[in-house]
């Protein structure tokens, strides 16, 4: 019997986003792993970046709200599942901080009753790396591997939001672990000593002070070539983003050559698990992940 979450996409990783790649490789590892996301329905954006701008606090963790409550009713059974980093830790916040203020949880369903919604506070919030560490297990994750990734030496890159200020249970916050797990379990070689995984990549201050950012993401790529990395992997949309799409810029303004293949963990899985390249979404890389690609093709 497949376990069934209650999925938030989030506005990156729906059909068509920038990150609908990741989308694509989530559903394709969850049918070989027997997970069910069912799709909230008429969810909202969960303000993780609009709603730090002035927006206000009540009505940002409103709309945090809203999803959870829209979760309860046609999901009551269902952990509240995210694939996008931001997502998950705009969503769990809400969670923590309505069930633990008893006035904030107050003002919010007083703004929920406006669209018939009530948030009860009864759901638990997760990433998806946790579930499937947490419910699916490495041993798990390694028996379905057809096409191990041998011979690819990748970088762990975990960014801010999935460690910080939650994390993943049991991983530690300066060096967090998970990521090279999979790496190995999946049979690629990891950089367990990658200096830069949890460092930030300047997030959506690359659109309104992009030096600033590119010189962030620059050091994260010089850890892992240093590191003699074939390629990074990461679990958060914007850090994938800024790591890959903006190479060229980076490129041009320090001199440098960058060509790293910036990639989600799903997309490793999904090519470890004998998926096809369009299954893995491996055609919405901006840098081409050959050597996926040439696995994928075997």
């Amino acid at each position: 019997m497949a376990k069934e979450y209650s999925y938030y996409p989030g506005c990156s990783s729906q059909k068509g986003a920038s990150s609908s790649n990741q989308l694509r490789s989530t559903q394709a590892i969850c049918d070989v792993l027997g997970i069910k996301l069912n799709e909230i329905p008429d969810w909202n954006c969960c303000s993780a970046s609009i709603g730090y701008a002035g927006g206000g606090e009540l009505p940002r963790l409103a709309l945090s709200a809203r999803n959870i409550a829209l979760s309860e009713k046609h999901h009551p059974n269902q952990d509240v599942v995210a694939t996008c980093a931001a997502c998950w830790l705009a969503t769990r916040e809400t969670n923590d901080r309505l069930t633990e203020n008893k006035e904030l949880f107050a003002e919010t369903n007083e703004a929920l009753k406006e669209a018939g919604l009530v948030f009860n506070g009864q759901k638990k919030v997760r990433h998806m790396v946790e579930v499937l560490i947490e419910d699916i297990g490495f041993e798990e994750m390694g028996s379905h591997v057809k096409k191990p990734l041998e011979g690819i030496k990748i970088a762990g890159y975990v960014g801010c939001q999935t460690n910080r200020p939650f994390g993943i249970n049991g991983e530690s916050f300066e060096n967090p672990m998970y990521l090279d797990k999979m790496v190995e379990t999946l049979g690629a070689d990891s950089i367990p000593d990658y200096d830069k995984k949890v460092a930030c990549c300047g997030g959506a201050l690359m659109f309104s002070e992009p030096e600033k950012s590119q010189a962030l993401v620059k050091e994260i790529l010089e850890s892992a070539h240093d590191s003699g990395a074939d390629m990074i992997v990461t679990p958060c949309p914007v850090c994938q983003m800024n790591t890959e799409v903006y190479q060229d810029a980076i490129n041009a303004k320090y001199g440098t050559k960058f060509n790293m293949p910036s990639v989600y963990y799903s997309t490793l899985m999904s090519v470890a698990y004998g998926q096809t390249a369009e299954q893995a979404a491996l055609s919405g890389q901006v840098i081409r992940a050959t050597k996926l690609e040439e696995i994928a093709d075997k």
